[in-house]
Formats: C-alpha cells, structure tokens, sequence
C-alpha cells in the first residue's frame, strides 16, 4: 500500500498533488475526516487522492482551495494531474485542442469529446477502463473548458445520423446527451450539423478526424485508430482533408434541420417530449 509520506512529489503531477494536499492539511492541523467533512466529501476519498488512488477533480480542488485558504493552488495544480492522466499517445493532441482557434470535426461514431456530457463519457469510457473511468472522464471535462473561455475557438462538428441513434447508457444518459447538443443552438461559435443516412457515400468514410487552425502557425489534421493518434501538418493532407470536410459540411443537413432531426430522435427513441426544443430551433 503506497503511504502518502512515501510519495516522491517529483514522479508526476498527480504525486505532487496528494503530497501537497497531505502536507497542507496536516499544516492546517486537519484530520482527513476532519477535511472531507469540510469540502463534502469522505476522509476515505482525501486518503485515496493523497496516495494517488484516486484521482482529484476540478471541483474538488476548488473545495479544497477554499478550505485550506491555498490561494488557488489546488486549482493551477489540477489541471496539470488531469492532462496527465490522459493516454500519454493523446496528450499532444490535447495540448494543440486547447491552443487551437478554429476546430473542424467530424464524427462517424460517437459526440465529439468536448460535446460530450459527463454521463455520456462515463458510459462509453466504462467500456475498456471501467478501474479508473472517474480519472479519465475528469480529464475529458477538463478538456471542455476552452469552450468557456472569454473568446473560445470556433467549433464546426458533423456527426454521423448513427449517433443521436446509438444508445451510450440508457435512454436517460441520451436524453441528457441530446439536449446538450441542442443547447447550442444559437451559439455563434458553434455550429452542429448532422450527416443523414440519405447522404450515402461521403469523403468521411474512412473515419472520423479533425481540423485544427491556429493563429499563426500551420494548420493541423488529426486522426486516430485503437491505441494511438496521427497527426500532421503535412500541406497536401491539410488541403485534402480541408475539402473533404467542405464536402461533408455540403451533405450534412443545415444546422436548423440537423437540431430538428436530433430533437426528434430525442422524441422518438427515448421519450422526451421536446416541444420547447423544436419551437426554439423552428
């Protein structure tokens, strides 16, 4: 059993973080117990986070922030351990996401990350990492902030028609998960549009990929398989890749259309009413 005075704080972030929350409550005279009750949570969950058993969430070093009177430090730290944790193969992908201005995506199976709600992620990451899936959807929600921002980069999204149709969950899971993607109806930096099973053929049936743009530096394509990402600046797959998506955005239905489609499915497939959804996209 790994102690927290055993952890060497240099090894990674998360090593840091539950050596510096073990060092500042027990500064702060605090039990474990005595901490949890304080920020709402188990003294069991405060010994497993300061052992590295658990993974600390955004929210959670916010609580403690405000409990030990750290001055943020928690919170600078947590997004650190969170990036992380994510596989070591997707960690350049996610640092260039965060930095891009312009996101183009399309998305053959599943909600793009970052549209994704935290019950959706859970469902899906369960699947092959049901032992730390806490850990990783903390990281996907981590990813989502960019969108937050005072000026967030512009998101262009094309989703497959399978996916409104594919149940990730449960009909609850979905519900929720469908109308978060209509909550976005509106947003001038977001725009969803879905691809229709009537399109047939199309330039994204190799798989789902994305576009970065950023200020000032080349344009990036994305793409990945089972276990690893690619990633490239290469001028001809940009190019290549930049009409195909042009094409892709052609097909799909216009973003009006694509929320009344996703409203219905909602409707249909999982029983929610949706009447002041289709009047607001109407």
């Amino acid at each position: 059993m790994v102690l927290a005075r055993d952890l060497d704080p240099s090894a990674s972030p998360l090593d840091y973080y539950g050596y510096e929350l073990r060092r500042l409550r027990e500064a702060a005279n605090l039990k474990q117990a005595a901490l949890g009750g304080i920020v709402y949570c188990t003294g069991s969950l405060i010994g497993q986070i300061e052992t590295t058993k658990r993974v600390p969430t955004r929210d959670f070093s916010e609580r403690v922030d405000a409990a030990l009177g750290t001055d943020g430090h928690f919170s600078r730290l947590v997004g650190l351990v969170l990036r992380s944790v994510l596989p070591t193969w997707f960690q350049p992908y996610a640092e260039m996401e965060a930095r891009a201005t312009y996101i183009s995506t399309f998305q053959s199976q599943l909600v793009y990350g970052l549209l994704q709600t935290e019950a959706y992620a859970k469902a899906l990451l369960a699947v092959e990492n049901p032992d730390r899936v806490d850990g990783i959807v903390a990281a996907r929600l981590e990813r989502q902030r960019i969108l937050a921002r005072e000026v967030p980069p512009v998101l262009l999204v094309v989703l497959d028609e399978a996916e409104p149709h594919r149940n990730v969950g449960g009909s609850e899971v979905m519900r929720e998960q469908l109308a978060h993607l209509l909550s976005f109806v509106g947003r001038p930096w977001i725009q969803i549009q879905v691809l229709p099973f009537s399109t047939g053929e199309h330039s994204g049936m190799m798989g789902s990929f994305n576009l970065l743009r950023f200020d000032g530096d080349p344009d990036l394509f994305y793409a990945e398989s089972y276990d690893s990402g690619h990633m490239t600046a290469n001028p001809q797959v940009i190019r290549e890749r930049s009409v195909g998506y042009a094409r892709l955005q052609a097909a799909a239905l216009p973003p009006e259309e694509s929320a009344l489609l996703i409203a219905r499915v909602m409707e249909e497939r999982y029983g929610d009413p949706c009447g002041p959804v289709e009047r607001a996209v109407a």
